[in-house]
């Protein structure tokens, strides 16, 4: 059985001639959405994923836009909407020392240097210059933990502990 890693959600068609707006998932769009990449898309009701060949794309406010080949025509691709745009493991290259997938730090524990815990995190956002860590505390308290080097000390992805200097204020 093969893993899968989501790339994007299909949200909306945009215009007539199958371009479709995706929310991006990805940690490399960059790359993940250059012309000539096959990405794999996952609709519910369907049981195999269907290979989708990028043909065009472009940023367009908070969405990336692509359209695939074989496919020019909002007809073609209105019932994409809702699918999930997804790579195999083996897309997946590795990273330099101190970058990390996605993936690999939702779920992780988030202690502070002298060993309280502060909870899961359970998603990433990224409004702009870093990314936010969304950690969740055991009573159900959300924690927002930026992702800089001031604050983030040490992640052990083998052990999924991260270890954390929260500035003042951070944890309130």
């Amino acid at each position: 059985m093969e893993n899968w890693f989501n790339v994007g959600k299909i949200v909306n068609t945009h215009g007539v001639r199958g371009e479709l707006k995706i929310v991006s998932k990805t940690d490399f769009p960059e790359e993940r959405y250059q012309v000539g990449n096959t990405l794999y898309l996952f609709l519910p009701k369907q049981k195999d994923p269907m290979p989708l060949v990028i043909k065009t794309h472009r940023n367009h406010k908070s969405f990336d836009l692509l359209t695939f080949e074989g496919y020019e025509d909002i007809n073609q691709v209105e019932k994409f909407k809702e699918g999930l745009l997804k790579v195999p493991e083996d897309q997946l290259h590795d990273l330099e020392e101190g970058e990390y997938y996605l993936h690999e730090i939702v779920g992780c524990k988030v202690v502070t240097n002298d060993g309280l815990e502060i909870g899961t995190i359970k998603e990433i956002l990224s409004p702009g210059a870093n990314d936010v860590w969304v950690v969740k505390g055991e009573r159900g308290k959300e924690h927002l933990i930026p992702y800089i080097e001031d604050i983030v000390k040490e992640i052990d992805l083998d052990n999924q502990l991260i270890t954390i200097e929260p500035m003042e204020g951070l944890l309130s």
